[in-house]
């Protein structure tokens, strides 16, 4: 978008291709706030009371509905809801989370952005992390391996299930049944080498596809479950790694990125919303811009309920901030 300074960019079209670009477009609340509208009601506003669609802006910069009177905050009921924070900081925020190939950490958004606490930074980022999966997103389709791994710290002596390691389930689709990684699907089971593989596999995976699988004998019922099942046993393999290299591969770099850009420093109640920011950088790594995956965060964050921080917290565990 040329010119961006003085053309207003439309939420929705256009998204910034670089940090100067962002900060030159998003100077205050109010360039936000006209951006985000075309984000949340890209079809024209809609009353969440009466459903009307006629409004006017307040003074306050509220939207009053024509209908029925009601006054409507745009960022109520979003990850923004009730923010003390310029909304030009947020943005700089998403900018960073999405502009990093490997993201950041709550102590470098503290750093970077002058936070006053570290505890603010790190509700920040998880706010974010709960709008980076869309519950209505699409199934995986075609040829999908699935599996489990095991993450944590080191557990002498022990592998796999025997150990205290947290038991994570992987879908990852091929593509075109080849060798190349399309979209994966990432969850924490709560015990490993069970059924709930199984109904993973149903929830992440379109009917009629083709999932191959290790040669697990609860898995095999997935053939008259609607789909086309493939299993090869791992443990005699000479390279058991070849069974399933999808999800070998997508293990591997999870674990490298919990250890690079994390060092482990994630609470076991907190994992589920860390596999979530994985699969949206997976799942988005060939975006041909940086400036895309942060329209794309935004999109989601705007139709994400708000998180206050007692929720983010473990119950019992306030102090845990990791």
């Amino acid at each position: 978008m040329d010119g961006a300074s003085e053309v207003h960019p439309v939420g929705g079209v256009d998204y910034p291709r670089t940090y100067q670009e962002l900060l030159a477009w998003f100077p205050d609340d109010a360039a936000c706030l006209e951006y985000l509208a075309a984000l949340r009601w890209p079809d024209g506003f809609i009353c969440p009371a009466c459903g009307g669609r006629d409004a006017w802006r307040t003074g306050g910069g509220l939207w009053m509905c024509r209908d029925c009177g009601r006054k409507t905050s745009l960022t109520a009921a979003t990850i923004f809801h009730r923010t003390r924070t310029p909304l030009s900081s947020w943005f700089a925020a998403i900018w960073l989370v999405t502009s990093q190939k490997n993201g950041i950490s709550a102590q470098g958004l503290q750093r970077v952005l002058g936070f006053g606490s570290y505890e603010t930074a790190w509700a920040w980022l998880h706010k974010l992390r709960r709008a980076m999966v869309r519950p209505d997103r699409d199934r995986l389709s075609g040829v999908v391996e699935v599996d489990e791994t095991f993450v944590g710290g080191v557990s002498t002596g022990h592998l796999g299930a025997s150990s205290d390691k947290v038991p994570v389930m992987v879908a990852a689709e091929k593509v075109n049944g080849g060798r190349r990684l399309g979209r994966i699907r990432l969850e924490v089971a709560e015990r490993p080498a069970t059924l709930e593989l199984v109904e993973f596999a149903q929830r992440m995976v379109a009917p009629a596809s083709t999932i191959r699988t290790d040669g697990a004998m609860m898995m095999r019922r997935l053939g008259t479950l609607g789909y086309t099942h493939e299993y090869a046993t791992g443990y005699n393999a000479p390279d058991p790694t070849a069974v399933l290299p999808g999800v070998h591969l997508v293990a591997a770099l999870l674990k490298r990125w919990l250890t690079g850009t994390l060092h482990y420093a994630v609470a076991d109640h907190q994992l589920p919303y860390y596999l979530d920011e994985y699969t949206f950088r997976f799942n988005r790594r060939t975006a041909r811009s940086r400036g895309l995956l942060f329209y794309r965060l935004l999109q989601q964050a705007v139709n994400t309920d708000p998180a206050p921080l007692p929720t983010l917290l473990k119950p019992g565990h306030q102090s845990a901030l990791h």
